[in-house]
């Protein structure tokens, strides 16, 4: 009797590994992938500020090493406004302000914009960008409005620039855009990137025709003063009477002359 116990426990032993091996050699699932997510693109960043460079100030070598910028280095040096602001800002303690498009900005412009200016509104539009006063970032808080340039005076040449928070908004009446990036800050001279071409209503603005003249309002004529209408009636009356008195003599003489004549 114990001898089939035993043998019955060690089948019992014998059929536990078997089923032991079985499910260790059985392959194991294979886990659930997660969806794949589409990569969510990164807007641009913003213009990595330059150093202070040592030596004298050159905004075209500032502009050529920050990079994307080479079409409006371009209108610079064909306007020569490179050479104006080298000399500005070397041989002044002027303060400039410069708002530098990228060439993506220019190139949102419509085909033929820059061709169909002349050399005169090119030059009208790079200055356009330059403010003669230094501007650092924290003073577009306060800066006043509008904000001149040295495209010339009058509010078709001017900048309104107002600030969101710490995004600070620029207004042509033509076109808004928003500073995306600080490139160059050395306290006399600010480089600030824009993503759209500034456009001047001087340029690219319609001029409205004048406002008409308002009409003239009728005239009016006032009654006259009871004293005037008095002083009337008194010389029509004056008049009557002197002609009644003019005509009386006259016809006396004549009858006079006429009974001398009979005699």
């Amino acid at each position: 009797m114990k001898l089939q116990q035993s043998a019955f426990s060690l089948s019992l032993l014998i059929l536990f590994i078997c089923h032991t091996k079985t499910v260790s050699l059985s392959p194991a699932a294979a886990p659930v992938q997660a969806p794949t997510v589409a990569p969510v693109q990164a807007p641009p960043p913003p213009a990595a500020q330059i150093p202070v460079l040592p030596g004298p100030i050159n905004v075209v070598n500032i502009l050529e090493r920050a990079g994307h910028y080479s079409l409006f280095v371009r209108l610079l040096k064909a306007t020569q406004s490179d050479t104006e602001l080298t000399v500005e800002l070397n041989h002044t303690h002027n303060g400039i302000t410069i708002f530098a498009p990228t060439d993506g900005a220019f190139s949102g412009l419509k085909v033929g914009t820059l061709n169909s200016l002349s050399d005169g509104d090119k030059v009208k539009l790079v200055k356009f960008h330059i403010s003669p006063i230094y501007i650092s970032p924290s003073q577009f808080q306060t800066v006043s409005n509008p904000l001149k340039t040295q495209a010339g005076k009058g509010g078709r040449m001017a900048l309104n620039v107002t600030t969101t928070g710490s995004a600070v908004n620029i207004t042509t009446g033509v076109i808004n855009t928003t500073i995306s990036g600080t490139i160059y800050n050395d306290n006399q001279l600010a480089i600030y990137q824009i993503d759209q071409v500034l456009l001047p209503m001087e340029l690219f603005a319609p001029n409205l025709p004048p406002a008409p003249a308002p009409a003239p309002a009728p005239l009016v004529v006032a009654p006259p003063p009871r004293s005037l209408r008095r002083l009337r009636r008194c010389y029509i009356g004056c008049v009557d009477e002197l002609i009644h008195i003019t005509m009386s003599a006259y016809m006396n003489n004549i009858i006079a002359v006429s009974r001398n004549l009979q005699i």
